[in-house]
């Protein structure tokens, strides 16, 4: 039972550990471009550009689709953890038996039992790195749709509001939002007819 618990406090760090790189990796690449654009564009005049911001995550968190993807999520963790448990009961099982009956044991079933152990637990521990990979796809695959549609009506409303650069200030690289700089959260939320 111990084993299970340390597994699945495993299964979580690992989770959140990937999931703070991704974000930091990514506040670094969004750094760095907007950095390439200004340091390319600081010889234009400011008169020229038309620079809105948007709070990406304000859109994504009433976005009708996103009840969906989450419960599709849980689904699928709850499937995968279903499975983790399975092999963590029958792990818990195979070290029981061999407890208990190791006093009576031959050699070569000793042998053969410590090797069936080894063997779950290697198993086991492959069943863990591959389901984080597997749930990191499969959110990916559910999440692209509706970034993608988000993504659609930002470029949508860039175009026909004449937008130069639509920043998003949820990701933390907002350098500066002067007074004249305008907010398009709303005006993309109309465009996806989100209230």
């Amino acid at each position: 039972m111990f084993f299970l618990e340390v597994c699945e406090k495993s299964l979580h760090l690992s989770k959140i550990i990937i999931n703070h790189i991704i974000q930091k990796m990514k506040t670094l690449t969004r750094l760095f471009l907007v950095l390439t654009f200004v340091s390319f564009f600081s010889g234009i005049q400011a008169q020229t550009l038309k620079i809105g911001h948007i709070d990406s995550n304000a859109i994504m968190s009433i976005m009708p689709e996103k009840a969906t993807v989450e419960n599709q999520l849980k689904d699928f963790e709850a499937q995968l953890e279903t499975e983790l448990r399975a092999m963590m009961t029958e792990y818990q099982t195979k070290i029981t038996d061999y407890q208990n009956n190791l006093a009576t044991m031959s050699n070569l079933i000793k042998q053969s039992k410590e090797k069936e152990i080894t063997d779950l637990q290697t198993r086991i521990q492959e069943f863990q790195q591959n389901a984080d990979a597997e749930f990191g796809d499969k959110r990916v695959e559910l999440l692209t749709p509706v970034i993608n549609k988000v993504k659609k009506a930002i470029e949508d409303v860039g175009k026909e509001n004449n937008y130069t650069y639509i920043i998003d200030s949820a990701t933390g690289v907002l350098l500066h939002v002067g007074a004249n700089a305008d907010d398009v959260t709303n005006l993309v939320k109309a465009k996806l007819n989100l209230k």
